[in-house]
Parts: structure tokens; sequence; C-alpha cells
């Protein structure tokens, strides 16, 4: 929705039953803080407290607009330490935040393999394999963020003994492959079909001219999962055009510093600073756009839920709001956004390189609905 339309408290309360869940139940039985914001300054120093299932240390990221799609955790496990097994049957997707280790997945077949991760690795748990994390350092504690799709499944089954306890392998997902989590991969365009990537944040991109500024893009499919996820990375003195989508983009800064706006349709936008290590969530059908105001190529890493798409199977937050979109061209956009990445770009001595891209545009730019 555009904006939150607040009603009456006696219609509220007509519908205060509903507003609860089995996936709001089951956050509260786990008995973590949960972060219902939709932007983490340091996803890296963000406070955590214990978490006694899982053996570790821990924190819900779940902002009202993605807790029916898809959620977010951090987890942290302390030097030396381990967490203890699970199996699950919706999808996950994790990133290295801090330290090293090694994860083991196996299934009920007896199949296991085990793979070593570091900072900026990057890689999904096939659906319902057991799997347990360990750190690999004795000195120091080791932290991931990750995304998952448990909302909906939760809510669909509202059985928490059958998500985590059914003993079923699905063999599509993983069948003991021994290179399952070798940094092997199959790209077809923008999709790199893949298990893991140790180090995302710098892994090879493909130009996304489309998206403004002449930035680089890849996107992922991994463990053969439905959770969407993409890096994108745009130039030093560069912007990135603005859009909306639905909810649940977890947008995780991977390098680089700069700034985000974001704002529902007709009002005015919204500034967040951000550096390595901060989240941005959308709300849903909020547009938001990204701004490189340092001096070095900024990179950030989003998990999402699945986004409309047209019928050629191209999302439509990639297509100008011009050809029934939702992204907004250069020349369409507010020209205070423009005054305010120069003032941005000047704290740190950077020149914009926009002259040349606005000038580009022109030669593409879709003629104006009537």
């Amino acid at each position: 929705m555009a904006k939150d339309a607040l009603v009456s408290e006696e219609l509220a309360g007509k519908f205060a039953t509903e507003k609860d869940s089995a996936y709001l139940r089951w956050v509260r039985a786990e008995g973590l803080d949960v972060i219902s914001a939709h932007y983490v300054p340091n996803l890296r120093t963000v406070e955590l407290k214990p978490w006694p299932r899982r053996g570790g240390r821990g924190v819900f990221i779940n902002h009202e607009a993605s807790r029916t799609s898809n959620d977010c955790y951090v987890c942290e496990i302390a030097p030396g330490g381990k967490l203890a097994p699970q199996r699950q049957l919706y999808e996950e997707m994790i990133l290295t935040l801090d330290g090293r280790g090694s994860t083991t997945v196996w299934n009920d077949a007896g199949d296991r393999i085990s793979f070593e991760w570091k900072v900026g690795a990057m890689f999904a748990i096939p659906l319902n394999c057991w799997h347990q994390h360990f750190n690999g350092s004795g000195t120091a504690p080791a932290r991931y963020v990750a995304v998952t799709n448990a909302p909906s499944v939760i809510n669909l089954y509202d059985d928490i003994n059958f998500v985590f306890n059914t003993v079923y392998d699905f063999k599509n997902r993983f069948a003991g492959e021994p290179d399952y989590f070798s940094a092997k991969g199959e790209q077809k365009g923008f999709l790199l079909t893949t298990n893991f990537v140790a180090d995302a944040v710098n892994l090879p991109l493909m130009t996304a001219k489309e998206r403004g500024a002449g930035g680089g893009h890849i996107r992922f499919n991994m463990a053969r999962g439905t959770i969407a996820s993409h890096i994108s990375q745009f130039p030093v003195g560069t912007y990135k055009k603005a859009h909306a989508h639905g909810p649940g983009a977890h947008v995780i800064v991977l390098s680089g510093e700069g700034y985000s706006l974001m704002w529902p349709e007709n009002e005015a936008p919204r500034r967040y600073e951000w550096q390595v290590g901060t989240m941005i969530v959308p709300p849903n059908a909020w547009f938001h756009q990204h701004f490189n105001g340092g001096a070095t190529p900024a990179r950030y890493l989003a998990f999402k839920h699945s986004s409309p798409r047209n019928a050629q199977g191209v999302p439509i937050s990639w297509i100008s709001r011009r050809l029934g979109g939702t992204q907004i061209d250069y020349a369409d956009e507010d020209p205070k956004i423009q005054r305010m990445f120069a003032e941005a770009l000047a704290r740190h001595g950077v020149q914009s390189r926009m002259a040349d891209v606005y000038e580009a545009e022109k030669a593409t730019l879709p003629p104006k609905a009537a």
C-alpha cells in the first residue's frame, strides 16, 4: 500500500484477532527481540540476546511489510562454538557478516558434506536438510544474517513440529553431491545458478544499463529455491533509478558508503545513510533509490520475496513508469534529488558522473503516456 491508512479504533478492534498469525506466535516463543524497522544502521553491531534453542545469540529483523512473505534474522556463534542441528521446511539464504567457520549438511539417506566459509560468503540451505554451523575461530565470534520464507510456510501449516521435524528428503534439492557447495555455477543472462559464493564483495558482475548509471548486476538461484536475490554495484559519482516493488526486499550494503531515499507514492522522500553492514527494507510498494555518495564503488546484496513481472518475465521494477512499470526515469525525477546528490558528493570532494548518463537516457526514453 502507498501509505499507512489509519482507521478508527472501533474498526481496528474488529480485525484485531486477525492481525496475529502462527508465524508471529512462533517468533514470540523463540524469545528473541524483534527489530520492526525498515532501516538497521549496522548488522555487524546490532544487539543480540541468547537464543537457547539454537545455542547462539540472535535477533529477528521483521518489518511489518515483510512479516507475511519472508523474514530475516542475525545470529552469532560464540568463539569455538556451534549451533544446534536444525532442519526445516522453509528455505534459507545466508550471508556471513563476521568471522569464519564451516557448515555441515546432511539428509536422512545419510549423505553428508561440509564446507568452509568466511566474511562475504553467501550460500543457501537445501530444503529440509539437516544442517549445523560451526565457528572456526577459538577467539572471535562468527556472525551471519539470514533471510527465509518461514512466515508463509509456518502460517500455511500452523504446525511447528511438522515444519521442523518432517522426515523427507527432497532429492531434487540435495542428493549428497560432493561438489554441491563448490563455487561452480551456470550463468544464463543475469541469472547465476549456484549454491555457494565465496566472496560476494568481489564477485564479477554484468553490466546493467537498464538500472541507470552503468552499474553492475547479477541474480542468483541457490539450492533450487524460490527466494530471489541479486547483487548490484554502481560506480563512484552515480546513483540508481528509483523503483518500487512488493514487500520483503532486504538490502544489505557490502561495500562503499552513501544513502537511500524511500517514500510512499505522493509523499516526500525519507533519507537513510548507509555504510558496510547497513540493512534497508523498503516497505511494500514504496519507491526507493540508492546513491553512491562516497569515493569508492558501492555494492549491495538484496534477498527478496518474489516481485511482479510482465508477460515477458521482466520485473516491473526494471520497466519505466512511462511503459507501465514502476521505475522512474532520471528525466522524471524530482530536481531536488539531483541537488541533494551534488551536495553529498561535495562533502567527499567527488565529482558527479551523471551528466553523460542523463544525456544518454534521452536516446532511449519512452514518450510520456497521455
